[in-house]
């Protein structure tokens, strides 16, 4: 289940990553509107995914497995 949890959080932050570069290099209004809202977004998503693995380790710890 963490597997897959970690998995999807790192692909959104990818995805949102690459979308910010994009936004970055095509500059202009499209820039100004798109680029602090994708990296308000990575920055969430990537805490989001820290958190999931914080949880996953702690789990696995408690398990003992």
């Amino acid at each position: 289940m963490f597997d897959i949890l970690v998995i999807a959080a790192i692909l959104a932050v990818t995805v949102t990553l690459g979308l910010g570069l994009y936004s970055l290099f095509r500059g202009g209004d499209y820039a100004r509107s798109h680029s602090n809202r994708l990296m308000r977004w990575r920055v969430g998503l990537q805490a989001v995914a820290v958190l999931i693995l914080v949880v996953g380790m702690v789990w696995k710890a408690t398990q003992g497995a």
